[in-house]
């Protein structure tokens, strides 16, 4: 027990980037910090790992304080340890990424975080090392997309293929070619073709599609790969 004991103490905690779609664009969910240091400032949802929990359900319970949401996507990153990252004491901050889709919980925002959407080419400054850990999220994300579909947590149940494609070039920060996108998205067999269309979106209209998860999930397990 004295080897214990004799221990310096380090405090644990969780940061979590919240990434969204609008459909139109790849935003970052922000709160502006109400205590010291650095208070006032836009920052990271985050907070201490508590004795009864794991950092899985820290991670779950930081972002259902933010957002009100339960069975989100999220994955965790790296640890983050520099000696004088917090300037109050001595922590160690494991970062998580979480997925959500704008337009359906935008509502469920927690407004006592003064929380706010930013995209993600437009966000301010952070406190600490968040801006290393958003980077390296992002880094995280384009990698995942350029070597399998996604899509289910940051879309809308259903949606069209230039929605598809623009959330694929949101992510990327590129311009993807439409005609070879549409062609390797079909060759992958996920999708659903449905009988209904967005009509805003030119005079003929635009078909829904949804994800034959059933089928995604097998190619997952079988270990296949998606390369734009």
């Amino acid at each position: 027990m004295d080897n214990y004991n004799d221990q310096e103490k380090v405090l644990l905690a969780v940061d979590c980037i919240i990434f969204g779609f609008d459909n139109q664009n790849l935003k970052i969910l922000l709160i502006k910090r109400n205590f010291e240091p650095e208070k006032g400032r836009w920052s990271l949802m985050g907070g201490f790992l508590q004795n009864d929990e794991n950092l899985d359900d820290a991670a779950v319970r930081v972002l259902n304080q933010l957002t009100g949401l339960h069975n989100i996507y999220m994955e965790q990153l790296r640890a983050y340890s520099a000696i004088n990252r917090d300037p109050v004491d001595r922590t160690v901050s494991i970062s998580y990424y979480a997925l959500i889709n704008i337009i359906e919980h935008t509502a469920e925002i927690n407004e006592n975080y003064s929380a706010k959407w930013f995209n993600i080419d437009e966000a301010p400054h952070l406190i600490f090392d968040h801006n290393i850990m958003v980077a390296n999220a992002m880094l995280r994300l384009r990698y995942r997309a350029s070597t399998k579909p996604i899509g289910f947590e940051l879309l809308p149940k259903k949606f069209t293929m230039k929605q598809l494609q623009t959330l694929y070039e949101a992510i990327l920060g590129e311009t993807l070619d439409k005609r070879n996108f549409i062609n390797k998205i079909n060759a992958l067999d996920i999708l659903l073709k449905t009988e209904e269309k967005d009509m805003g979106s030119s005079r003929k209209g635009s078909y829904f599609y949804m994800f034959d998860e059933v089928k995604y999930k097998l190619k997952v397990s079988d270990g296949f790969t998606f390369k734009l």
